[in-house]
């Protein structure tokens, strides 16, 4: 097959023709008919995750066909549409057993713990745990964008934050992640406030829907101005880009007794972060971590993309080929999207 091969970290990827992966037991083949390419995918290139051995092939959004399975699968067969989201649990441990695959202790990530789906095929484990159908009237790269921003926006939202209708949302980063959450938001009746130091960024999230865009020009006031919008200060606050300044926003823009959910990734690069904690004593404020979401909870988030309420293809900006996804993997952590990057491997 062809893929995205990484020698080593920060190094050029190139494409290269590598062998095709075989099934394990319990999991399956997949013929990756779309995969998106995110910031997370940057950090493993740059390093930044102790699970990747190099060479390394990316990639932890995807969608595609079933080709192959391997011994004891009971739910899949060749053929079958599937996704998968990007923490795929043992399929054997308590956590996994509740329908909490997200934080299973053995998890595999495609792309990170094993080679992923910046491929033609990738294989992937515990299948009748962690494959999802795709409804037919769900194209290949809006399943694909779930796996890992949307989902991940969707749960933060729905089972961490306990979004309710009528709050006040501060999403800080308008890139994949931070503009799902505006459309989810704001489709289960939140009041959103997008902020982003690019105003393409912030056009993108007024399209979907947010009451109030902020430009982070990094000497504004991103908390107070959030507080004069909001009469004190936002329900729920949410970060999706990971950086010591914007959880920092993220949290200060909160009001008294409010939610912040950490979404982007936080590397200790130089050390851990500051985080303002005497805010969120003093404050009582509530910090959660969202890491993804299990399949288990994918069928609502489903139903209502089925239904028209949810629109995640809105938020993809391009389509590029394996050999343009490796030249712009390295830059990643500067591109000026309003949305997300899909990758076609047919291309």
């Amino acid at each position: 097959m062809r893929a995205v091969v990484i020698d080593t970290a920060k190094t050029l990827p190139r494409v290269r023709v590598t062998p095709d992966p075989v099934a394990p037991d319990g999991g399956v083949v997949v013929r990756v008919a779309s995969t998106g390419m995110c910031r997370s995918d940057w950090h493993g290139w740059a390093g930044h995750d102790d699970d990747i051995v190099f060479p390394h092939v990316p990639g932890h959004e995807l969608a595609g066909v079933v080709v192959e399975t391997g011994a004891g699968v009971r739910r899949w067969t060749a053929g079958d549409r599937v996704t998968v989201p990007f923490v795929c649990g043992c399929g054997r441990c308590q956590w996994c057993r509740s329908g909490q695959a997200q934080v299973c202790p053995d998890q595999q990530q495609p792309g990170f713990t094993h080679w992923g789906s910046f491929a033609e095929f990738v294989a992937l484990h515990a299948a009748d745990t962690n494959l999802i159908a795709i409804p037919e009237r769900v194209g290949f790269a809006a399943a694909a964008g779930l796996g890992c921003r949307f989902a991940t926006a969707y749960r933060a939202l729905v089972g961490r934050a306990r979004l309710a209708e009528g709050e006040w949302v501060t999403v800080i980063g308008a890139g994949g992640v931070g503009l799902s959450a505006v459309m989810i938001a704001r489709a289960l009746g939140g009041r959103v406030i997008a902020v982003d130091r690019h105003p393409e960024a912030l056009a993108a999230a007024s399209a979907l829907g947010a009451s109030h865009v902020l430009i982070n020009d990094g000497e504004s006031d991103v908390s107070q101005e959030v507080a004069e919008l909001t009469d004190g200060g936002s329900h729920i606050s949410i970060d999706a880009v990971g950086s010591e300044q914007t959880c920092a926003d993220a949290i200060l823009s909160l009001r008294r007794r409010g939610r912040h959910v950490q979404v982007g990734l936080l590397p200790p690069i130089g050390g851990h972060p500051r985080v303002p904690m005497s805010r969120v004593i003093g404050w009582e404020l509530d910090v959660l971590g969202s890491h993804g979401m299990a399949a288990a909870d994918y069928p609502a988030m489903l139903e209502l993309i089925e239904r028209g309420v949810l629109t995640p293809e809105r938020l993809i900006e391009r389509t590029v080929g394996l050999e343009e996804a490796a030249a712009l993997l390295p830059g990643f952590d500067r591109a000026t999207l309003a949305g997300m990057t899909m990758i076609d491997p047919t291309r």
